[in-house]
């Protein structure tokens, strides 16, 4: 996401867990939101696009956009999940390079615009920190770009299990600038592939990367 639909999403996201927007009630509509938040359409639009595939919102057509109905069982789960960075990586080389062949049919001009920026952005990055959250970004950006919302929702899980510390200690560890280089020539081809809509070669570049990732986290 760009930085300003994140926080629009961030913003709303917020107000739910207030309580400003109670389970079931009806958001601002988008010329709302603008107003209220001196943003463009395109970032309300992206960030509500966002969250319903997260579930968070019900859109309706001809009535509104609405807070979902809490799921009380689900979120439990959600808080509670324990995994390791080895079943971390499982998941992703399960889950993202299937992603490409959804991003080739759905993906819009604006999302790979936004996969660039993200893939920019951590050439940019002045800290290894700096080059893992832009890392991260580009990657949801990708899940966000399939368009679908089951597939969105198994990989926030992928990424609320990056945020545990465990995964963050062993990325700060194998991060060096060499293997920053190097995952940097992965995300150029990645961005590359997909932008031009080859499936076959998006699924191979992000494959690519993850298992150089694995290898460089977990030694095989």
């Amino acid at each position: 996401m760009q930085r300003t639909d994140h926080n629009v999403r961030e913003h709303l996201i917020s107000a739910i867990e207030r309580g400003t927007y109670t389970s079931g009630s009806r958001l601002p509509t988008e010329r709302e939101l603008c107003e209220q938040l001196s943003v463009s359409r395109s970032a309300v639009r992206n960030a509500l696009a966002v969250l319903e595939g997260e579930g968070r919102i019900v859109r309706i057509a001809g009535s509104g956009t609405y807070v979902a109905e809490l799921d009380i069982d689900a979120a439990a789960r959600g808080s509670s999940l324990v995994t390791s960075p080895a079943q971390v990586m499982e998941a992703r080389l399960t889950i993202e390079p299937q992603l490409s062949h959804l991003v080739a049919v759905y993906a819009t001009s604006e999302d790979f615009s936004k996969m660039s920026r993200s893939h920019e952005a951590g050439i940019a990055a002045s800290s290894l920190e700096e080059f893992e959250r832009w890392d991260a970004e580009l990657h949801q950006v990708i899940a966000e770009a399939s368009r679908n919302p089951i597939m969105i929702e198994a990989y926030n899980l992928v990424t609320r299990a990056r945020d545990h510390g465990e995964w963050g200690a062993l990325k700060k560890r194998s991060l060096t600038p060499e293997r920053r280089l190097l995952y940097q020539s992965d995300h150029e081809k990645i961005v590359a592939a997909l932008s031009q809509r080859d499936a076959a070669a998006g699924e191979q570049a992000l494959r690519t990367h993850l298992l150089r990732v694995r290898s460089n986290l977990l030694g095989h």
